[in-house]
């Protein structure tokens, strides 16, 4: 995608940032999944503002978060970019740490889809096809018995004899936990694996972990780094099948072929009208004891989420991000500087 820089009356000229401060450049870390979104704003940022180009790592939502909520001052970061929302658990290591005050902006949808070598067999796929292809053991007349299921045909009598062979993301990463959620334990319910544990004495908590528990004997393999890596994977092997991001998709469809999920083809229409059934929102997060320290951070966080550049006819929307239809609300947070919890 070639990087244009905004016309005059679209981008707004900052205040050049002054070397009082230890630090200048806005500093972001996290997920693999909204780097190219961030990558994409920082360059903008960088070429119509007269803030330095803001640094943005990827590492995982996980690993981003971490790093996050290490505490306040110039040697940590400034922002968080997440595929999944903040755990209570992330919000209280943060809380240890001094990070207290904590600004959520969510930047809009992405899909997680599932594509395979252009050349190989297309799959329609359901959340119950991927839980009895790579869930860890299955739940057969009363009882937990391991996963032996080598073929798609085995899964369903309808797919091809190729051998299961998954790519999914690593625990580190934000995609994860929705895919585990979306998509696991939604085929495990739906199939009716679920309640069977649950009628046979099963706690929910423990039935729900037993849903979730993916297979390791080497079916499905667990992905560290970002979808580069998954790519590469299936080059190698063309019967694997990866766990993706929307955007990435559809920025290498001369290699991928993608999967239905119910029926329903993942695009950005699908997704926007709630049609497409494993959608996430997207975020990053803001230490607000940064904003006025960190020269350009909230002019960051602001030009981020502006109609020229996260609303639907952006240069985000072009790479593939569906664009909030609460924007204004998201706005108006940042302008705002709306901590989480406050309630206003």
């Amino acid at each position: 995608m070639s990087l244009m820089k905004l016309t005059a009356a679209t981008a707004v000229v900052a205040v050049t940032a002054t070397s009082a401060f230890a630090r200048e450049s806005v500093q972001i870390a996290g997920s693999s999944t909204v780097l190219p979104y961030a990558s994409i704003v920082a360059e903008l940022f960088g070429e119509n503002f007269d803030f330095p180009t803001p640094v943005v790592e990827s590492g995982g939502s996980s690993a981003g978060l971490k790093r996050f909520c290490e505490g306040v001052g110039v040697n940590t970061i400034d922002i968080a970019n997440a595929s999944r929302a903040i755990r209570p658990k992330e919000v209280a290591v943060c809380a240890e740490a001094g990070v207290t005050d904590i600004i959520e902006v969510r930047i809009g949808y992405d899909g997680i889809v599932f594509a395979s070598d252009i050349n190989g067999n297309e799959f329609t796929f359901t959340p119950v096809d991927w839980y009895k292809a790579i869930a860890n053991e299955h739940f057969v007349d009363g009882a937990l018995v391991p996963n032996t299921l080598e073929t798609w045909d085995q899964v369903n009598p309808d797919f091809p004899a190729q051998p299961i062979q998954a790519f999914i993301p690593g625990t580190k990463h934000g995609t994860r936990e929705v895919f585990e959620e979306k998509v696991i334990l939604a085929g495990c319910e739906e199939g009716g694996y679920f309640q069977a544990m649950l009628d046979a004495g099963v706690d929910e908590d423990t039935a729900e972990q037993k849903c979730m528990a993916i297979r390791t004997d080497g079916r499905s393999v667990d992905i560290d780094g970002d979808y580069t890596e998954t790519l590469a994977r299936i080059d190698a092997d063309s019967n694997g099948i990866g766990v993706f991001g929307l955007s990435f998709y559809e920025n290498n469809t001369d290699k991928l072929q993608v999967a239905t999920m119910n029926d329903i083809v993942p695009t950005t229409e699908s997704i926007a009208a709630g049609e497409y059934p494993v959608s996430r929102p997207l975020y990053f997060y803001i230490k607000a004891a940064h904003i006025g320290v960190i020269p350009g951070l909230k002019e960051f966080a602001e030009f981020f989420v502006s109609d020229d550049v996260a609303g639907p006819w952006g240069p985000l929307a072009d790479y593939g991000l569906v664009s909030d239809p609460e924007l204004l609300s998201v706005q108006e947070t940042v302008a705002n500087e709306t901590l989480m919890g406050s309630g206003s």
